[in-house]
């Protein structure tokens, strides 16, 4: 699937989708053997979990709280998750991230939400200081 902007829809593989959902890559599979959550092989042969229905599932887990603790990274308050929506206008950009059972809600620059290609399916860190809440997305080198 293409987003807006013509780029390919990411896929996450079995261990990230876990990671970012707060629960074990076992779990995941159980999830996806069951078809809470949909899923693709590769060429190889391993599942993928495709990003925009990451995303949908993520939305769901958060509305109950039976997920259990979610994993802190450090002091910093940093917390991996996953983009489920986006609202930009012309100068804002509201950033909705799941994490685990928490949603966090972001306020930045319709720019930097542009720059970022956030959407939802796309994995962000939310890195809270003070009454703040940006918004950061790992590229490869």
């Amino acid at each position: 699937m293409a987003s807006s902007y013509g780029l390919a829809m990411p896929n996450y593989r079995i261990g990230q989708a876990a990671e970012v959902l707060g629960v074990s890559p076992d779990t995941m599979r159980r999830w996806a053997d069951a078809g809470q959550v949909k899923v693709v092989r590769t060429a190889g042969g391993r599942r993928s979990v495709d990003g925009a229905d990451l995303a949908r599932f993520a939305l769901e887990l958060g509305k109950c709280d039976e997920l259990g603790r979610v994993r802190t990274q450090s002091a910093r308050n940093r917390f991996a998750g996953i983009v489920t929506r986006v609202v930009r206008d012309t100068v804002a950009a509201q950033v909705d991230v799941q994490v685990g059972p928490y949603r966090f809600v972001s306020l930045i620059t319709r720019e930097a939400a542009d720059e970022l290609d956030l959407q939802p399916g796309v994995l962000a860190d939310v890195v809270i200081k003070a009454t703040s809440v940006g918004v950061e997305v790992t590229r490869p080198s």
